[in-house]
């Protein structure tokens, strides 16, 4: 069975995969397998991003969204006469003949990455470049990638890092069973520094505690030269931050939060 694996934590948002896409579809009829993809109003792979954080504390996230391929999918479900079938390797791909008119397949994927062609009347998307794979050739999306965020294959392949942590589906709640894989997905950060304000001088190697209230985990870590100290991979809710450093009395706070932040400068007092 054939998956994609995205490793958001190496997409740099270069656009390659999406631009190869339109390269690969708009205006070329891959007939019996899709029809000319629009040059606008569709992207069967799409890039997002999104900054989180707060300046000067900021970051960047990546998402890359594509049909799924799911095992039980909506748009077979929904499709008339075969309009929409699953190939012997698990490529979902919907008939551009026998789907003709048939716009309720759009309507019934969860996850919106089918498309209407108007002109054409019919529901277009990603057809994990079959064409590409019948004649032994990648997708164009995957073989663009220039830092290995997106990979093809056997489920086989990957079958040992896809059953370990860090590993996520789209709407899993849903039950369509996606054959996209979506790895080291980011999570929250919370961020600041602290500083001596008498010398107006940056803290390093100071002590930063970060305690998660929900189950009781402890993060560690020193500032750095700038003062800095950054808690990656966390998750929403209750937590309390303490800052020591020899000689200074120590910084307590308490925060509740849903979303990546900068907690802010800590002045540190001489003890």
């Amino acid at each position: 069975m054939k998956v994609f694996v995205i490793d958001e934590q190496k997409c740099n948002g270069c656009h390659n995969c999406q631009i190869a896409c339109k390269d690969e579809h708009c205006g070329n009829d891959w007939s019996p397998i899709s029809l000319p993809q629009p040059l606008t109003g569709q992207f069967w792979v799409k890039v997002d991003e999104k900054t989180v954080g707060q300046t000067p504390k900021v970051r960047v996230d990546y998402h890359v969204t594509r049909c799924n391929h799911c095992e039980n999918a909506p748009c077979m479900a929904a499709g008339e006469n075969g309009a929409v079938y699953r190939r012997e390797d698990g490529l979902v791909i919907i008939d551009p003949v026998a789907a003709k008119g048939q716009k309720a397949i759009v309507d019934a994927c969860p996850y919106g990455v089918v498309f209407w062609n108007e002109e054409l009347e019919v529901a277009q998307k990603c057809t994990g470049c079959a064409h590409l794979l019948d004649a032994g050739e990648k997708p164009h999306c995957v073989d663009v990638c220039t830092t290995g965020a997106l990979r093809f294959g056997e489920y086989e392949e990957f079958a040992e890092e896809l059953e370990g942590e860090n590993v996520e589906v789209m709407k899993p709640e849903l039950g369509t069973k996606p054959h996209v894989y979506y790895l080291n997905r980011p999570k929250l950060f919370y961020a600041g520094d602290a500083y001596d304000p008498d010398l107006d001088e940056c803290l390093e190697n100071a002590k930063v505690t970060l305690v998660r209230e929900s189950d009781g985990a402890v993060f560690e870590q020193v500032t750095d030269i700038y003062g800095d100290f950054w808690f990656d991979g966390q998750v929403v809710g209750s937590h309390e931050l303490r800052i020591e450093c020899k000689g200074y009395e120590a910084v307590v706070k308490k925060f509740d939060a849903d979303e990546c932040l900068n907690l802010g400068s800590f002045p540190m007092s001489k003890a």
